[in-house]
């Protein structure tokens, strides 16, 4: 799990109940189950009309996938790539499928490689891998836009509830209770918060982390096809590292690379 973002989300709720609570606010006062079967269950329909069962399916890994802790580690692939170099140069090209068979690589290095072995033309290699990366960004994607769409929806929701509310309250005027009046009002509100706080603590920074885990994951993959091609190509291993050294962050880029 990333407990960096588990952190920040608790710390981010947190924060505001503290602010609440030393406000002098009653924290029951946030507890309206109403303005939440309008704002959540709102949501969660009208993204269910904007989006293919196809889609919505996969929300459960997308959602896993947002809380995860998985980027790779380049340096360990640029490793992968040195070890590999050094075996095509030594032994050729077919050399390495006994190489891949015996070590979990990713799949994408794998086929890659396997096509490099079956002699197919660099250029074609080149736009195989690249449409296996715009489906992996389309498929990306449509989770992000899930996301992104209840961060839009979720607000409007939240005035609809608080609308709803406020007409109840002015159906009942003539009571002239100004004390329950108010009070009415206040909960009428809650929708509008429960609708902002949503959007701006829950679904829009999951579609950003997911987004970023897109373009990193992408980065890399790129990576990948260089190494992959310069090892077509015959490159020298040290070339190939300093390649490839050039996807790391620049604290890392003068490590040394050994073979293991």
């Amino acid at each position: 799990m990333d407990l960096g973002m588990i952190i920040s989300m608790i710390f981010a709720f947190a924060m505001l109940i503290m602010a609440f609570i030393l406000d002098k606010g009653h924290l029951g006062a946030l507890l309206e189950p109403t303005a939440a079967m309008i704002v959540i269950g709102g949501t969660v329909g009208v993204v269910g009309m904007s989006f293919p069962m196809s889609v919505l399916k996969n929300l459960p890994k997308v959602l896993g996938i947002a809380f995860r802790n998985h980027k790779e580690d380049r340096q360990e692939i640029i490793q992968v790539f040195y070890k590999i170099a050094n075996l095509a140069r030594t032994n050729g090209l077919l050399s390495l499928e006994t190489e891949l068979q015996g070590n979990d690589y990713d799949p994408f290095i794998k086929d890659g490689l396997q096509l490099v072995m079956d002699g197919t033309d660099p250029e074609i290699i080149k736009k195989i891998l690249e449409t296996k990366l715009d489906n992996m960004e389309y498929r990306h994607s449509k989770g992000i836009a899930v996301f992104e769409a209840a961060g839009g929806y979720a607000p409007t929701l939240g005035i609809i509830g608080t609308v709803m509310g406020l007409v109840h309250v002015l159906g009942n005027l003539s009571g002239g209770d100004t004390g329950a009046l108010a009070g009415s009002i206040a909960v009428a509100f809650i929708a509008t918060l429960y609708g902002i706080g949503t959007a701006n603590l829950l679904w829009l920074p999951i579609a950003n982390k997911l987004k970023e885990l897109d373009t990193d994951e992408l980065v890399t993959k790129n990576m990948m096809m260089d190494g992959i091609l310069m090892i077509q190509e015959g490159g020298n291993p040290a070339l190939i590292v300093e390649r490839l050294k050039g996807y790391l962050d620049d604290e890392k880029k003068g490590e040394e690379i050994r073979e293991q």
